[in-house]
């Protein structure tokens, strides 16, 4: 968007803890020029010159460099800096580009990942710089969309899981056609230049996941008014029976 930005992470903890010191050093240091210390460390003409106690040190801020590798601080600090940098650049100014930290939500089910997915890919579409996802710029759906096209999914964005029975570890829990499929009905229901009315079949995800079609939008439209922290449907039903007693009152 003009003045922020909204991003779905997966903090794979479990992956940077498997990496060997190595490859933590290799992954940092596309992001970072590192230490000389820890280049020698990597390139096998040098590495078996150090000394055990420069080794102990290698290893010792490959612990630090891989807590950071699995942190959304130091991710939206990267993400941040570099947009703060081409914006100044792009306007030949220099200083603070954001006006403050970002917020963060965690989102504890299956429903509330695919909510979030779909409000975020909606973004354009809702402030009304884009009528469908194909022309939303600057969104997953739309690289999703024109990789489809090609038969291939992105490579730098979280593959989608093709069938059921697929080890889902490393994959979003549902088939891209699902998803793309519900982004379109999720928008037609929330766009403000569309009279359209979405039918009350659910796409083939809302089943899996347990959701009305009214549920599924209150979930969506609540991304950042109903929820502070955490998203998931137990929550959302929560709060819906909690207003059921307040009324009943």
């Amino acid at each position: 968007m003009s003045n922020h930005t909204h991003v779905v992470l997966r903090i794979n903890k479990q992956k940077a803890d498997v990496l060997s010191t190595k490859e933590v050093i290799r992954r940092w240091h596309k992001l970072y020029k590192g230490m000389l210390l820890a280049q020698r460390y990597i390139n096998p003409a040098e590495s078996n010159a150090l000394s055990e106690a420069e080794v102990e040190t290698v290893r010792n801020l490959a612990e630090v460099y891989r807590h950071r590798l699995f942190d959304i601080s130091w991710f939206m600090r990267l993400l941040n800096e570099y947009i703060a940098r081409q914006a100044n650049k792009e306007d030949g100014c220099t200083g603070h580009f954001w006006e403050g930290r970002f917020k963060s939500q965690a989102l504890l089910d299956e429903a509330a990942l695919a909510a979030c997915m779909a409000y975020v890919d909606l973004n354009p579409v809702r402030a009304c710089l884009a009528g469908t996802p194909e022309d939303s710029a600057h969104t997953s759906i739309q690289q999703r969309l024109i990789a489809a096209k090609n038969q291939y999914q992105p490579g730098h964005l979280l593959p989608f899981a093709e069938n059921s029975s697929e080890n889902i570890s490393d994959r979003l829990p549902f088939r891209l056609e699902d998803y793309i499929a519900l982004v379109e009905l999720t928008g037609r229901h929330f766009h403000p230049n569309k009279r359209g009315k979405i039918d009350d079949d659910a796409s083939p995800i809302l089943s899996r996941v347990g959701l009305e079609q009214t549920d599924w939008n209150a979930l969506v439209s609540g991304i950042e008014t109903e929820f502070n922290t955490t998203i998931s449907l137990e929550k959302l039903m929560a709060q819906r029976n909690k207003s059921l007693r307040y009324n009943s009152a």
